[in-house]
C-alpha cells in the first residue's frame, strides 16, 4: 500500500520540515496492523518526494490479530496489503497529525501557503466507476489524472480491474491535501478495517472543516464514507448543513449601514446603495445580450427577482453556499405562489464560489455581487479558475467595496466595511486584479462606479465588467 506527495519549486527540501520527517532519514512505525514506512525517493532543490508505504499481513487480518478480539474482518484471500483504503487514512493521522493540523513552528508561513504538491496514491478501489475521482477530486481544484490495469491482457474482453494508480496535482496548502486524502481514500474502499462508531462522525467533520460543507458531492461522500451505517451518515450530513458557512450570504443589516452616510440637504429621497447596485448589475446583464444568467451568492434573492421581471432572460439560476440563504431567497420569490411561466425558467441551487462545478458552466452571464471580499484570499485563485476558466460565460458582471470610500463612513470603527469580510481593494487595486483576471482567462473588462461619487476617493461600490475575447 503505497502514497507519495511530490512539492516541486524552490527550497523543496521544506517538506520535510512540514511533514516533521526528515528527509535524509527513512522511519518506520509500528502500527496496530502492521508497519508502516517513511522515506524520501527523492530530494532535490526543486522537487521533492515523501513516500509513505504499510506492510501488513493479509493472515493476521484474517486471523483477527489486528483491530478486535472476535475474529478477523476479512477473509484469508483479500486485497488489504496493497489497496489503498482506511489503513491509510489511519496511518496519515498517526504519523502526519501535525501536519493534518497545518502547524510547523519552524515554518509556519511554508505551512499557510498553497504549494505545488502532488500526490499519487497506488491501487485506489474503484469499482468499475474511475470518473468517480474526478467528481470527488475536480471540485477541490485538482487536477485529476489516473491509470487503470487490465485484469488479463490475454483476455482483454475481461476489461480493466477495479483498481487504479490516481495522481492529484494542485496548488494548496498541504494540510489540506492531507486532510483531503484522510476523508476521502475511504470514500473509494467502502471497507473499513475496524467498527465504524458514532465517534467516526466527529472525525469527518474535523478533517472535513472548512472544506466538506460546501463540497457539491458532499452527501455522496459521507453516505460512501460511512458505508451501509445509514444513521451515521444522515447525522453527519444534518451536521455539516448546520454548520455551513456563511460567507456569501447578504448581510442585509449591513448593506442598509453602508447608506448611512450624512445626506444631501438638496436630495428630496435618497436611494438606497444596495437599490442603485442591484439596478447597475441589472442594466449590465441585459446590455451584454445575455439570455441566461447565474447569480453566484443570491443570498436571498433580490436580484435574481429583478433578474426574473426581464422578459430577454429566459434562464436564470441562483446559487449560494448555504440552504438558510437559499431558503430565504425561495421565501423572499414566493416561490411556492410564483406564476407557471416565471418558475419554469428559474432554478436555485446550493454550490460554493471556491469548488469547480460544472453546474456553473453554460450561461451566457454570470453575477457575482458583494460576494468575493468575503473569500479568504488564499482561495481566490481557485475562484479565479471556477469561474473564468471552467464556468467561462461570455460575461461577468462583478461587484465589490472600494476600501477609499470607507473614510466617508462616520460610524466605520474597523478599517473593514463589514466584521465578516476577508478584504477588501482599494481602486487601484481592484484594477490590478481585474487585469491579472483579464491576462490570465482571456478577458477584457470595463471598470465603473456605483454611488455617490467623492472626489478624492471615488464610489462606495465599484463594479468591473468583463468580456471574454472571441
Amino acid at each position: 500500500m503505497l502514497l507519495t506527495i511530490t512539492y516541486k519549486g524552490s527550497d523543496t527540501q521544506n517538506l520535510g520540515f512540514l511533514l516533521h520527517k526528515n528527509p535524509y532519514r527513512a522511519q518506520s512505525f509500528d502500527m496496530s496492523f502492521g508497519k508502516a514506512y517513511v522515506f524520501y525517493p527523492e530530494v532535490s532543490d526543486a522537487q521533492t518526494t515523501m513516500a509513505l508505504l504499510l506492510d501488513i499481513n493479509p493472515i493476521d487480518l484474517a486471523r483477527g490479530k489486528f483491530g478486535t478480539s472476535e475474529g478477523g474482518l476479512f477473509d484469508y484471500v483479500n486485497d488489504r496489503p496493497y489497496v489503498s483504503s482506511s489503513f491509510m487514512s489511519t496511518a496519515l493521522v498517526r504519523i502526519f497529525n501535525t501536519a493534518m493540523q497545518g502547524k510547523c513552528d519552524k515554518m509556519q508561513a511554508l505551512a499557510d501557503t498553497p504549494l505545488s504538491l502532488s500526490a499519487t496514491v497506488h491501487m485506489l478501489p474503484c469499482r468499475g466507476d474511475a470518473e468517480l475521482s474526478r467528481e470527488i477530486f475536480e471540485p477541490l481544484g485538482y487536477t485529476v489524472e489516473y491509470q487503470t490495469y487490465c485484469l488479463d491482457e490475454k483476455f482483454p474482453e475481461w476489461g480493466d480491474s477495479a483498481y487504479l494508480d490516481l495522481t492529484l496535482t494542485g496548488t494548496v496548502k498541504l494540510s489540506d491535501l492531507l486532510n483531503h486524502l484522510y476523508v476521502l481514500i475511504p470514500v473509494f474502499d467502502r471497507q473499513k478495517h475496524y467498527w465504524v462508531s458514532s465517534d467516526e462522525i466527529d472525525k469527518l467533520l474535523s478533517h472535513g472543516e472548512g472544506w466538506l460543507a460546501a463540497h457539491p458531492a458532499k452527501e455522496r461522500i459521507v453516505k460512501r464514507y460511512f458505508n451501509k451505517q445509514r444513521a451515521f451518515a444522515n447525522r453527519a450530513i444534518d451536521k455539516l448543513l448546520e454548520s455551513e458557512p456563511n460567507e456569501e450570504e447578504t448581510d442585509l443589516e449591513a448593506d442598509d449601514a453602508e447608506d448611512a452616510v450624512v445626506p444631501d440637504p438638496g436630495r428630496e429621497k435618497r436611494i438606497s446603495l444596495n437599490t442603485r447596485r442591484l439596478e447597475a448589475v441589472r442594466n449590465a446583464v441585459i446590455e451584454s445580450g445575455a439570455t441566461s444568467v447565474i447569480d453566484l451568492g443570491c443570498g436571498e434573492g433580490k436580484l435574481v427577482a429583478k433578474l426574473l421581471d426581464e422578459k430577454q432572460l429566459t434562464k436564470i439560476t441562483g446559487a449560494d453556499v448555504t440552504i438558510k440563504a437559499l431558503e430565504k431567497a425561495k421565501r423572499y420569490l414566493r416561490y411556492d405562489r410564483m406564476p407557471p411561466y416565471r418558475k419554469q425558467k428559474l432554478t436555485l441551487l446550493q454550490a460554493s464560489l471556491t469548488y469547480r462545478d460544472e453546474r456553473f458552466s453554460g450561461y451566457d452571464c454570470a453575477c457575482v455581487v458583494e460576494v468575493v471580499e468575503h473569500l479568504d484570499p488564499l482561495r481566490l485563485p481557485a475562484f479565479e479558475r471556477v469561474l473564468f476558466e471552467f464556468a467561462g460565460p461570455r460575461t461577468v458582471v462583478l461587484t465589490t467595496p472600494n476600501k477609499e470610500y470607507n473614510t466617508c463612513y462616520e460610524w466605520m470603527k474597523e478599517d473593514l466595511r463589514h466584521g465578516d469580510h476577508r478584504f477588501e481593494w482599494t481602486r487601484a487595486e481592484f484594477a490590478e486584479w481585474v487585469g491579472h483576471v483579464c491576462d490570465s482567462f482571456g478577458y477584457t473588462a470595463e471598470i465603473s462606479g456605483i454611488g455617490d461619487m467623492d472626489e478624492q476617493v471615488g464610489t462606495p461600490t465599484q463594479m468591473g465588467v468583463f468580456t471574454k475575447c472571441v
